[in-house]
């Protein structure tokens, strides 16, 4: 089958979207990804072809410059605030309309629309061409973490387009069974499938890091950004430097607004890696800081990807005692749990890591073989196998399946 995946990142650092689209391509089928500010030096996996669209908006164009570079006074801040679903809703909507006219331009026999904001340009694409539509949703949109202004009237509408358009999906793709779970008793829908953030792990990492005595640092490795516990860590991170020997690092993409605010205390804080070298800095810190603010339904059900990125290079976490996360840490006894907003609370779960060490080490290898991306990516193809059975692909007959009875016009695609 010829898939034409959705996705408002980059592509780049989107390990979901990367995993997806190489494990589907390794089983046969040819993908195309349209991003959204795709790096122009970004080489795709084997089999995967990548373009982009542009991330300009009313208020900022592409590629210009923030108004982040240091810490904004308030009345700006407040204006940011004010201003930010503007900006936001103007960068989709953008995105939207540039990806609907590279799509009228490519062949495909399914939509795979990655999270809410490809969700309605991937049905009317879909639709237009006469092809199933897939939603993968990364999050709960309805209960995410929000840095701006309350929207109470947009968040009713993309509740009820949420689920409009996701009855009309042939598949609705989640991370978690928590957020599979709400999604079916908010919506009804009852064609949800989990497929975990997971990821490989070959053979011969884990045994090395299980006989490690000790870590040599803590890492945080995600987005940095307001309501990811940061500032809590920041506040722990002279003592886990000064107490337990152990530097603390922060790297990722940053929101640079709030970085520019951040106190980062004894916290080193780096830009990102490429994906594929995550997995080599998690190794080499030892011990991997999974954190979460409360507050947000969504990260009560969330199950990040640093948790199974950690568990894959065979590092034990320290994650926030908080909803489905603290569960998985909980019952497989592969790290050590914190209060929310306690850096005391911290500094003793790192304390009781290190000195758990080797045994920490030990339960995560034996957690691989359950939480690793082939039990997910079983799921995934088995969806594209129905898939390819049911629908006949580009070059065949027209197919009658449209993945949705009705819905916006868009653009069929070429054939």
């Amino acid at each position: 089958m010829k898939v034409l995946m959705l996705v408002a990142t980059s592509v780049a650092t989107d390990a979901r979207v990367l995993k997806e689209a190489k494990t589907l391509a390794g089983a046969g089928h040819s993908v195309h990804v349209i991003g959204k500010s795709v790096p122009a030096d970004f080489v795709p996996p084997a089999g995967v072809s990548v373009s982009s669209v542009g991330a300009s908006s009313v208020l900022r164009r592409e590629g210009g410059a923030s108004l982040s570079k240091k810490a904004l006074p308030p009345p700006v801040r407040a204006a940011r605030w004010a201003m930010l679903p503007t900006h936001r809703n103007s960068t989709f909507r953008r995105w939207a309309d540039g990806v609907a006219e590279q799509a009228a331009d490519l062949p495909f026999d399914v939509v795979h629309a990655h999270d809410f904001t490809a969700l309605a340009v991937g049905h009317d694409i879909a639709v237009a061409a006469g092809v199933p539509l897939v939603y993968d949703t990364h999050e709960l949109w309805s209960g995410r973490s929000r840095e701006y202004r309350p929207t109470p009237l947009q968040d009713r509408r993309e509740r009820a387009l949420e689920k409009r358009l996701g009855d009309r999906a042939v598949a609705v793709i989640t991370v978690g069974q928590g957020i599979a779970d709400t999604l079916a008793a908010r919506y009804g829908w009852r064609h949800v499938r989990v497929v975990r953030n997971t990821f490989e792990a070959p053979a011969g990492r884990v045994a090395k890091r299980e006989g490690s005595p000790r870590p040599a640092a803590l890492i945080y490795a995600g987005r940095l950004g307001a309501h990811r516990e940061l500032e809590t860590v920041a506040a722990a991170s002279l003592d886990l430097q000064r107490d337990l020997g152990l530097t603390v690092q922060l790297m990722g993409p940053a929101d640079s607004t709030w970085l520019a605010g951040f106190d980062a205390g004894a916290c080193q804080v780096e830009p990102p890696v490429p994906t594929g070298e995550v997995d080599a800095r998690l190794r080499e810190a030892g011990l991997v800081l999974v954190a979460l603010a409360p507050g947000f339904e969504n990260h009560t059900l969330a199950l990040p990807n640093k948790l199974f990125h950690a568990v894959a290079a065979g590092v034990p976490v320290v994650a926030t005692d908080l909803g489905e996360l603290a569960a998985v840490v909980r019952r497989h006894g592969i790290g050590t749990l914190y209060r929310a907003g306690d850096p005391r609370d911290l500094r003793r779960a790192v304390s009781t890591a290190v000195a758990d060490y080797p045994a920490l080490c030990a339960a995560v290898a034996r957690a691989t073989p359950e939480l690793s991306w082939d039990r997910d990516a079983a799921v995934l193809l088995e969806l594209y196998e129905r898939l390819a059975a049911a629908v006949p692909t580009t070059g065949d007959a027209p197919s009658e399946h449209t993945g949705a009875a009705e819905g916006p016009q868009g653009r069929r695609s070429g054939s």
